[in-house]
């Protein structure tokens, strides 16, 4: 499926209705969310495929082969309820509801402000209860500039793969598009890990998810550089920031949106830090910049919340052009 019209049309609808709704929690007491659904599918498949006891390329192979079925049949649930949803307006609102729900871009903002509201509240103890609610490493390592820091890039990584990369996918290729991405970074965050029991089964998992998000993360720290006026930050340094540290981030992709954000509010992001699996001693980007105090977590959720405007204007203009 092309990019038209009706598919970025789409894109602006699931925006909107996520910004406006977000993830309700009365109807996902109620039933699973899809990404529950799609995890259950990965749990399962990993436990009858990752045998300890095969050969590394054997689990690799099954790695492989268990992406190849989530993908497939992510695409294939992804075209029948587009085939049964398309061509009236209540198909095409329905089809809106089902892609925000896998959009996070309200949910984002809320769970990253609460760890700017539990320093307000109660201090850096309660800071660090908030912000192991969206990152991995060891929240009773971290200071104050250590909080803060995990909840900027978390902002700034999320925005990528959890708003820029779905809704990209949408416009790409529908439905599908969007429902198949979100099984391949699932998986790349069940078993994508570089433990001994997932580096080989969950290698294909991991290369796929950094393929399918290379495009959409340039995205994010375009949109990103172009919204730091609203942070009293510079678009020219961010964007210098960028293109100058991205390339030094572990990951191919987290690096853009994360290294556009550090120059946009002018502090230090990354380096190094605890999660369960060891230490990641990396470098910081902008390392000129100065610490990280928690108020900087309201000037990128500012930044952020731009970016995501920027984003549904963009889809918008190109909607009416097309």
């Amino acid at each position: 499926m092309l990019v038209h019209g009706d598919a970025l049309w789409l894109v602006v609808a699931a925006l909107l209705l996520d910004a406006v709704i977000g993830d309700p929690d009365w109807l996902w007491r109620r039933a699973p969310h899809p990404v529950v659904w799609i995890g259950n599918g990965i749990g399962g498949l990993e436990r009858k495929l990752n045998r300890e006891n095969w050969s590394k390329p054997a689990r690799k192979l099954a790695g492989a082969l268990t992406v190849v079925i989530l993908v497939g049949a992510a695409l294939l649930i992804g075209a029948l309820l587009s085939d049964l949803l398309h061509g009236h307006g209540l198909g095409f609102l329905i089809e809106a509801l089902i892609a925000s729900t896998l959009i996070a871009q309200r949910s984002l903002y809320q769970h990253v402000a609460r760890v700017h509201r539990a320093f307000i509240d109660g201090g850096l103890p309660t800071a660090r209860k908030a912000v192991a609610m969206i990152v991995g490493r060891d929240p009773e390592r971290l200071d104050e500039a250590g909080v803060t820091r995990a909840a900027i890039e978390s902002t700034a990584e999320n925005f990528s793969d959890g708003i820029v990369a779905p809704v990209f996918w949408l416009a790409l290729l529908g439905l599908p598009g969007l429902i198949a991405y979100k099984a391949i970074n699932t998986a790349d965050s069940m078993i994508g890990h570089r433990t001994d029991h997932y580096i080989d089964f969950g290698w294909a998992a991991a290369r796929l998810d950094d393929l399918v998000n290379l495009v959409p993360a340039r995205i994010s720290g375009v949109l990103v550089a172009l919204a730091a006026p609203v942070a009293r930050g510079s678009i020219v340094t961010s964007f210098r920031t960028m293109f100058r540290d991205a390339r030094h981030h572990r990951s191919p992709n987290a690096g853009w949106p994360e290294s556009a954000m550090a120059g946009a509010l002018g502090i230090a992001l990354s380096g190094p830090r605890v999660y369960a699996e060891g230490v990641a001693n990396e470098p910081y980007l902008n390392a000129d910049g100065r610490i990280a105090a928690p108020d900087d977590i309201r000037r990128a959720l500012n930044v952020y919340a731009a970016a995501c405007a920027l984003e549904v204007a963009i889809y918008a203009a190109l909607a009416l052009l097309l």
